[in-house]
């Protein structure tokens, strides 16, 4: 178990034809250019959106359109959760877009056009918060927060800060009146955080999970039921698209409902979530499970023939693709998805675990209200693709 740290202090520093003419001997107009011409009076008189996808722009969806065919054209990858995260209050279902809708597409940086860049704004909540003084003494000492590798864009040692999900909690601790010094440690063991180091006190706070529906909890298997029973989650910090990705021509590339699953076989790695299956029907017998270490494994096993499905969120797969080199061997499921929402957890035991989750959820409100949330996510998105790119 490798446990490596950073604690407050150092997180601070790091296109017209065949028009009739215009009627000389009465002075009137043809029916039709009279259409025409209130249409393109019209026309002139609305706002501007892109024609084209591009980023920086807004955008007006098109007939046809998906929100993966217009992060293809913007951003040439089909990883669409950028666009998303920018869009949230304008989309209810990744998989089906009204035509009309104005989309910002997000600026390289992950901005939103026409506005203050996400680092402007991340600089002035930071300046802001500068004058308060941490508290740290014996009745309130450093909070105690552990994530992990291997979880790309999320969390990572080789990212800024940790990863953007360590950035929302640690900005979210001297956020919202807050002012708490903490400590940042990184076990990549993920299954280590719940059996072992949040119960027993090792940790207080560990970033992040996928928290199930617990009013659901008979359909969950035990692993899932224990998330319920022995974890406290604060507000979503974060929701991810999940697609389900096949080779092209595979059976499974086009089914509309999840019941059609049925047969198929499905890799997910080993230790991460399923409860979004299973709340589906999604168990074994009715599919095959695999459960290899790494998202790798499970694409390779897919090369191989081995395995048909792969449900994981479209950032992972677009890095996954990428370094693997197999982006035109893989394709999405144009119809079904899963929006999962993430949270900071701390175990039911921990006698101080709610109060800090209460402290997170009062400076992740102020967060989103400033925008300094949304600043955070899109420029962690932003790096990520530099990264990868």
């Amino acid at each position: 178990m490798r446990i490596l740290t950073m604690n407050s202090s150092r997180a601070k520093r790091s296109g017209i034809h065949n028009l009739r003419p215009i009627e000389k001997a009465t002075g009137t107009m043809t029916k039709n250019a009279r259409y025409l011409i209130a249409a393109m009076a019209t026309v002139c008189a609305l706002p501007m959106e892109a024609a084209a996808q591009e980023a920086c722009t807004a955008y007006s969806v098109q007939r046809g359109d998906t929100l993966g065919s217009i992060a293809e054209a913007a951003y040439g990858s089909f990883d669409y959760q950028t666009i998303f995260n920018a869009n949230r209050n304008l989309i209810t279902n990744p998989n089906t877009l009204e035509v009309g809708t104005v989309l910002q597409l997000p600026c390289d940086d992950g901005s939103l056009p026409n506005t203050a860049s996400a680092l402007e704004i991340i600089a002035t909540q930071q300046a802001r918060q500068e004058s308060s003084a941490r508290v740290s003494n014996a009745f309130e000492p450093p909070i105690k927060i552990v994530s992990g590798n291997g979880w790309a864009p999320f969390v990572g040692e080789e990212f800024e800060g940790g990863g953007m999900l360590v950035r929302l909690a640690t900005t979210a601790l001297n956020r919202g009146g807050n002012a708490r010094e903490y400590n940042v440690s990184f076990v990549d063991d993920w299954a280590a955080h719940t059996d072992t180091l949040l119960p027993l006190g090792a940790f207080d706070i560990s970033i992040a999970w996928y928290m199930p529906d617990c009013s659901k909890i008979d359909q969950l298997s035990d692993g899932m039921k224990k998330r319920c029973n022995e974890l406290d989650a604060s507000l979503p910090i974060y929701e991810s698209v999940v697609g389900f990705f096949t080779q092209p021509g595979n059976e499974y590339e086009g089914v509309r409902n999840y019941a059609d699953f049925a047969g198929a076989r499905i890799c997910r790695p080993e230790g991460w979530y399923t409860f979004d299956l299973e709340e589906q029907g999604l168990i074994e017998p009715i599919v095959s499970m695999s459960a290899p270490k790494t998202v790798e494994e499970c694409f390779e096993m897919m090369q191989k023939g081995d395995v048909d499905v792969v449900p994981l969120e479209i950032e992972s797969v677009a890095g996954t693709a990428r370094d693997l080199e197999i982006e035109a061997q893989i394709v999405q499921n144009p119809y079904l998805t899963n929006i999962l929402q993430m949270s900071f957890v701390s175990h039911k035991t921990n006698p101080r675990g709610r109060v800090y989750l209460a402290l997170l959820n009062r400076g992740l409100t102020e967060m989103r209200d400033s925008g300094e949330w949304y600043a955070i996510i899109a420029s962690g998105l932003a790096e990520f693709n530099q990264l990868t790119n």
